[in-house]
């Protein structure tokens, strides 16, 4: 698709979870592949957290070969000048809706316009679950014009669409994993002493957990020392309530009994990587996240994004009956309870030590997780799927 251009959509609902996913995409496409991008974000505060050089007080603007454009109700309005800049810009060869964010209007119109039609997907979000391989590349013919939307799914599996992964990833992940003083060097510039005999080493990325204040207490209590790297976000409230304060802030740290807190500044992604290669166990939140946490293989627990209806645990054990699947037994067993508990369903207290007496096992079987997921790449899927369709 070389010289081709696309235009990625993203309305940012979560925080980060969503602008994460098509950053991650938009960057692979137009680094890795030559694709001319432009990334159409609602929310340039929150992606700004992602991309430091990102200014959001500019409506047009270019970061790392991908040209950045805020998504307004103004930017494709009837009057006559955002029509003509969408008319000077053109409808781009495909097209990726996010997560079903609804395109507006006009330029949906502006594709059913253009010859030859743009090809249109809509990328959904990720799941283990079995139904996704039958609902991977359907169409969806749009009821009034003549244009054919095409859902492209995340996945696990060969019938999928993969997982997002950068060409030289792995690669990187195993020069650092292997190098001792670069990791030293990594934890001095966090500021994070050297570790000290049988120190456990945990990220700590959450959403707001009922379960959180009890797994600070076990690690409190616990005769191993635990020390937790925690990002600012959703969950420091939290922490810091445990420790006896009413906030917390970047460059804090926080011990009592056997745990030490070290609160990290938000961080970009690329950085985010180095500190889940870094950690032993790593505590992940929503989706990518999640996938980045898999090609760190390390063992990580995940925080799936709560639902009212209880459908995101059912989204929960597909993905663990699928990443614990050669396991023995007992091993599965205890990967499940601290899922559920880290989730709201189990008693964390219990489901904790038989969890971390496995870590062992569990980075061995993470690393042949990643290699087995590496053969599915996300980016060149939808590609393939593209020159099928142009």
């Amino acid at each position: 698709m070389r010289n081709n251009s696309c235009d990625i959509f993203c309305a940012v609902v979560d925080n980060y979870g969503d602008i994460g996913v098509c950053w991650r995409l938009a960057r692979q496409l137009a680094n890795e592949h030559g694709v001319s991008v432009r990334l159409w974000v609602d929310d340039l505060r929150s992606f700004g957290k992602l991309c430091l050089e990102l200014d959001a007080e500019l409506d047009e603007q270019r970061c790392r070969g991908v040209e950045v454009l805020k998504w307004d109700a103004d930017s494709f309005s009837p009057h006559p000048q955002p029509l003509s800049r969408l008319r000077a810009r053109g409808v781009a060869d495909l097209v990726i809706e996010a997560f079903a964010c609804r395109l507006p209007q006009s330029y949906v119109e502006a594709m059913a316009a253009r010859e030859p039609k743009p090809v249109w997907l809509n990328l959904e979000y990720l799941s283990a679950e079995e139904w996704v391989e039958g609902c991977h590349k359907l169409a969806s013919p749009h009821p009034t014009l003549p244009l054919t939307k095409y859902f492209f799914f995340p996945g696990f599996t060969e019938k999928t669409g993969g997982l997002l992964l950068e060409r030289d990833l792995l690669e990187r992940r195993d020069a650092f994993q292997s190098d001792g003083l670069a990791q030293e060097k990594y934890w001095r510039s966090l500021g994070v002493p050297e570790r000290v005999a049988g120190e456990l080493r945990v990220s700590m990325f959450s959403y707001e957990n009922e379960a959180m204040e009890e797994l600070l207490r076990v690690w409190a209590r616990g005769t191993q020392p635990v020390t937790t790297l925690l990002p600012e976000g959703r969950s420091l409230p939290q922490v810091a309530a445990f420790f006896g304060h009413a906030a917390g802030q970047a460059g804090d740290t926080w011990q009592r009994g056997k745990l030490r807190v070290h609160v990290l500044p938000f961080v970009e992604q690329e950085c985010y990587d180095e500190l889940l290669w870094a950690c032993d166990v790593n505590f992940v939140r929503g989706e990518d996240s999640c996938v980045r946490a898999q090609w760190a293989a390390k063992p990580f627990i995940w925080h799936i994004y709560p639902q009212h209806d209880g459908v995101h645990l059912e989204k929960l054990e597909a993905l663990r009956v699928r990443y614990t699947e050669g396991l023995q037994s007992e091993i599965a067993q205890a990967v499940g309870d601290l899922w559920l508990a880290w989730n709201g369903g189990q008693d964390i207290a219990l489901a904790w030590p038989r969890f971390v007496t496995q870590c062992e096992v569990l980075k061995a079987h993470g690393a042949e997780w990643a290699r087995r997921l590496a053969a599915n790449n996300l980016a060149l899927n939808l590609l393939d799927f593209y020159r099928q369709l142009a």
